[in-house]
């Protein structure tokens, strides 16, 4: 255990203000301050990473659903330091923050150097293409905010020149694919599904959705939603089948290219738009730090979420923290704000000069819920990773999993204004389009 830090002296900075980086940013700055608590983000305002998949079909709008970092920094006691991670110097322990531009190109903010006692590392992931052919240039990700603004954006252009193709045209289609039956793949197509029906009611006459939009759901294993119990994927596959979705198991992605997704058993699936959503490694930034990484550049770390460098702490999908049978805790929200939890108490006992705990960080596995659009879900409560447990579908799936969008709101807001937040946006919805469409 290394030594600690003084009170007088502590400076704790947070880069990456997803679930768990800024869950822990408010529990610190509540309990210490502005003066020694800086939660680093390259963007400006905070979004669930769960629900990504509801940005990109427009069934959520970041623009009304997004947490200000500066309004949470000064409600919750830190400070935000916006800019994107470009190195660390781990010998004079600081790190540097690239520059903010606008939309014209002009410097906001300049690239700036930060100094820490305790630096936590919570940069979540990126996509991990496999070296796949084609993959990073011609496949869409959903690994933040604007990349899933930008297909949804993408999408709508997309239905629109198919509506007016269909005047001259009657072949004319959209026609989508989707790399991975994980929760993300299998919670988009949902999404987009529902979607279609609604953004067609506004506007776009010839197009029909069960017609003109194909989406094809491919996944390399021999189901979809693999690492979960068999009863899920059943379930979760015959929703898909019955909202037309055609799902292709034991394909493995080969090559992509402009048009079509080539499959590794010969096979083309035309595509005018492809989403990728099979897998996940640690952001290239990390490979620069001189830690060690695991095979999907993920920095490995002990079961107290330490990595090799006593002052550098990780946690959620940029760490590989040790689990059980030789397996790591998995990517998941729950994990990320678990390990909050576990390093808040670290983290303010290494502060005050008190002994840190020597109990292991122990992932606490509350079961899985998949979205299945508005009025259904699936999944298991109170189970394993293997779906062991209470078994729950439809409605009461469905508003369990928008329960924990809300849980996570109140641990960063608090409970009244979380409740408060919920009900403004109940009654805003009243007034707008259950779709963004602009």
């Amino acid at each position: 255990m290394d030594t600690p830090i003084s009170s007088g002296t502590s400076r704790i900075v947070i880069v990456g203000g997803g679930a768990g980086g800024l869950e822990l940013a408010a529990q610190l700055g509540h309990a210490l301050g502005q003066d020694k608590v800086t939660l680093v983000d390259s963007r400006p305002f905070h979004i669930w990473k769960p629900s990504l998949h509801e940005v990109a079909a427009g069934t959520l709008d970041i623009h009304q659903e997004g947490l200000s970092y500066l309004m949470l920094a000064h409600m919750r006691g830190f400070t935000f330091a916006r800019g994107e991670l470009l190195a660390v110097d781990r010998e004079r322990r600081a790190i540097r923050v690239g520059k903010v531009v606008d939309a014209a190109g002009q410097t906001v903010l300049p690239e700036r150097e930060l100094r820490y006692d305790t630096l936590v590392l919570a940069l979540g992931s990126v996509s991990n293409f496999f070296n796949t052919p084609g993959a990073e240039q011609y496949a869409v990700t959903l690994d933040s905010t604007d990349a899933a603004e930008a297909f949804r954006l993408n999408m709508l252009k997309n239905m629109a020149l198919v509506d007016q193709a269909r005047e001259h045209d009657p072949q004319a289609r959209l026609r989508l694919v989707i790399v991975g039956g994980g929760a993300t793949g299998v919670e988009l197509a949902v999404e987009l599904r529902e979607a279609s029906h609604v953004i067609s009611a506004y506007g776009l006459r010839n197009f029909e959705p069960e017609r003109d939009l194909a989406i094809t759901l491919v996944e390399g294993a021999p189901r979809i939603l693999s690492p979960l119990s068999e009863k899920i994927s059943r379930a979760a596959h015959a929703r898909l089948a019955s909202l037309g979705i055609q799902v292709e198991t034991q394909c493995r992605v080969a090559q992509i290219a402009p048009d079509h997704v080539l499959t590794a058993d010969g096979r083309s699936f035309p595509a005018d738009l492809c989403v990728w959503a099979a897998g996940i490694q640690g952001p290239p930034v990390l490979a620069s730090l001189g830690l060690p990484l695991n095979r999907l550049g993920q920095i490995e770390v002990n079961d107290r979420l330490e990595s090799p460098d006593p002052h550098i702490l990780a946690l959620g999908d940029c760490c590989a923290a040790p689990w059980t049978q030789g397996r790591n805790v998995p990517a998941r929200a729950q994990a990320a704000h678990q390990q909050a939890d576990y390093l808040a108490s670290k983290i303010l006992a290494r502060v005050q000069g008190e002994d840190e705990t020597d109990q292991p960080y122990a992932y606490r596995d509350n079961g899985s819920l998949v979205s299945l659009g508005r009025e259904a879900g699936v999944g298991s409560l109170m189970g394993k990773l293997s779906g062991r447990g209470l078994f729950v579908s439809g409605t009461l799936a469905r508003w369990m999993y928008m329960s924990l969008h809300l849980m996570h709101h109140r641990a960063v807001l608090g409970f009244w204004r979380t409740a408060a937040l919920a009900l403004a946006r109940l009654l805003m919805r009243r007034t707008q389009p259950r779709v963004k469409l602009h």
